[in-house]
């Protein structure tokens, strides 16, 4: 399959960006020319910030599954779409053509359609990293369900909460799911979870670790059993759904400044044409390249780049059950050397791991396969960048430094893979398409490069938001409301002498913890609920293999006889609520917060201790009560 928007030269990447930026609906419109679609657009673009109220390609009719998988069927029926490597290295692999793959996703269709589901419902989908989960997602969208993928390691009360939200009618998972030497009983928390949803009314189990579930009579129904009602039917095909450009594809609950998850909207056709433009051009992706993200599908780097990316540019995308240590911190290389991954895209947090355990896991590696690395999640540190790049990839692979969101549906600044000049810690230039600008603190733009200040995008792109679900000024606060015209990153910003930028973290209350991003209020709201606690503040500190480690300041309501214990007392609470991924790192128990007279937590000044920079507070004097810094200071972990 040739690409004829791939960019193959620095002057070549400098004329098409010049040219997004001169006529951006001229450009987009010839990238989306190379998709099927069942009826051409009338519009490439309508848009204002101040609503936020934006549309791609208006008028425009398609479904995104057929760019997935029916235009590949006479080219590439026979080719691996996805290869999936399972956790227990023992246990077989699979290998599914993208023939099968449509036929295992018509299939999966016809089961929603047999259980009532219909175009615009929402579909709450729990599962391990296992193909169905794929199936799954692509099932929805053939049939213009909307998928809201929520990742296998949260708590019942985050799904509940998610549910709740989108009020899904159906929920997809499966008896439980392994990861490294964990056994996750996934249908016990569903179960858990569901007994405040009344909206869901189907939830369809996939088999995957035998563990003995309970299945709810006139609810609950095993996938297997399902498919083969659809087989005695003579899996019929299912015809794709005609889905409007600006339809809902998916939802994707994300953390913010409050406690509430705020579910990201993903439309149809703007979504489809920039994820994969992105991943055909970061990874200068060639046909018949094995490439390999090591993400969960319960994010939006899994969604874009495991499923819809890959897929719709007919490429051959692989799977991991696992994670990078189990059975040892060799598996990644192992599973590239197994399958001869060409392109590896990770985070750096699994780097910086890997990279704790010396050389030794490598140096039987052969590695040669590899032309082309990836980061995502976070900026990846100087010494995470060069233990990556000379170790991994010996010295001879490109490595894409990738920023981006699950709002912005798909990478935004980053080197392109042979074509721009790396620099360690910088994700370099923006992609054609994407205008960054950087801002001070009241909106003034912030010209010429040796600057720092606030990233904004001002022009819109095709990937990005549509709204949060069901509660539409809520986007409009969180992301358009800051900067009038201006869509806000909530992220800090470099600009070097060479235009380069560099992303110096969260400017908001957001923490970003191993690449996921975490609201700080959440997190305190999940502390709160213990029963002995008052009051909590979290903040984010510096931590060698997460990035930002989870730092909390707590009151109890009396001194606690055994602090260590109230800790797991307090981490039980969290993993309960949220999730372990959201478990604080550091716990301290203090008497007091830092208070302005209005009762503001300062957590500048928290985080300032938890960083260690105990001499340079600034100015306390506005505090209630200065003298509890002082404790704070004294007690810090």
């Amino acid at each position: 399959m040739a690409y004829p928007y791939q960019i193959k030269s620095i002057e070549e990447y400098q004329q098409n960006y010049q040219q997004s930026v001169i006529d951006p609906e001229g450009f987009w419109a010839n990238v989306a020319d190379h998709f099927y679609w069942r009826r051409k657009w009338d519009k490439v673009l309508e848009w204002n910030f101040k609503e936020p109220d934006i549309k791609w390609f208006v008028g425009g009719k398609l479904n995104i599954t057929e760019n997935c998988l029916d235009r590949h069927l006479g080219t590439l029926g026979n080719t691996p779409a996805i290869i999936w490597e399972p956790n227990d290295p023992e246990e077989r692999h699979r290998v599914i053509t993208y023939r099968d793959l449509y036929n295992k996703v018509c299939q999966f269709a016809n089961v929603l359609k047999n259980n009532g589901v219909k175009k615009g419902d929402r579909i709450c989908i729990y599962m391990g990293m296992i193909p169905e989960l794929a199936i799954a997602v692509l099932a929805c969208a053939r049939i213009g369900a909307i998928h809201s993928v929520v990742f296998g390691g949260f708590s019942a009360q985050s799904i509940a909460d998610r549910i709740q939200d989108a009020q899904c009618s159906l929920v997809i998972t499966c008896d439980g799911a392994f990861r490294g030497n964990k056994d996750i009983p996934l249908k016990s928390v569903i179960d858990d979870a569901l007994i405040g949803c009344p909206s869901v009314k189907k939830v369809i189990v996939c088999t995957r670790t035998r563990t003995p579930v309970s299945m709810i009579k006139g609810r609950d129904l095993w996938w297997e059993d399902e498919i083969k009602q659809v087989e005695t039917m003579g899996n019929p095909p299912c015809p794709a759904e005609e889905m409007d450009a600006e339809d809902m594809l998916f939802i994707l609950y994300t953390s913010g400044s409050t406690g509430k998850p705020k579910g990201v909207v993903h439309t149809c056709g703007g979504y489809m044409v920039y994820a994969n433009y992105t991943f055909v051009n970061t990874f200068n992706y060639q046909p018949g390249e094995v490439y390999f993200c090591t993400a969960d599908i319960g994010w939006i780097t899994g969604h874009s780049y495991i499923i819809y990316g890959p897929l719709s540019a007919g490429a051959t995308t692989l799977m991991f059950e696992g994670v990078p240590t189990y059975p040892d911190a060799g598996r990644l290389w192992s599973i590239t050397d197994k399958f001869r991954v060409n392109i590896l895209y990770t985070a750096p947090t699994a780097i910086r791991s890997l990279m704790g355990y010396g050389l030794g896991p490598v140096n039987h590696k052969e590695l040669s396969s590899l032309k082309k690395l990836g980061s995502v999640g976070e900026p990846i540190n100087e010494e995470a960048w060069h233990w990556f790049k000379d170790h991994i990839g010996k010295g001879r692979c490109p490595i894409v430094d990738t920023w981006w969101q699950t709002e912005t549906g798909g990478i935004m600044i980053t080197p392109i893979a042979g074509v721009t000049k790396e620099k360690p810690g910088y994700a370099t230039l923006p992609l054609p398409g994407v205008q960054p600008i950087l801002v001070d603190e009241n909106g003034k733009e912030i010209t010429g490069n040796g600057v720092n200040g606030n990233l904004c995008i001002k022009f819109p792109w095709p990937g990005m938001l549509r709204t949060t679900y069901g509660d539409h000024e809520r986007c409009r606060t969180t992301y358009f409301a800051t900067y009038e015209n201006l869509y806000f990153t909530g992220d800090g910003c470099q600009r070097d002498e060479d235009g380069y930028y560099r992303i110096t973290g969260r400017v908001d209350d957001v923490l970003n913890v191993s690449g996921h991003r975490i609201g700080t209020a959440e997190v305190e709201n999940a502390i709160n609920m213990h029963a002995g606690v008052v009051e909590s503040a979290v903040v984010g500190y510096p931590h060698d293999i997460k990035g930002q480690g989870i730092y909390a300041y707590v009151i109890t309501e009396r001194q606690t006889h055994d602090p260590e214990l109230t800790k797991k007392d307090i981490l039980q609470t969290v993993s309960r609520i949220i999730g372990p991924i959201a478990k604080p790192d550091k716990i301290q128990f203090v008497s007091g917060l830092p208070k302005t007279r209005s009762g503001k937590i300062m957590r500048r000044i928290l985080r300032k201790i938890a960083e260690g920079e105990l001499d340079n507070l600034g100015d306390t004097t506005t505090l209630l009560d200065p003298v509890v810094v002082e404790e704070i200071k004294r007690g810090r972990l």
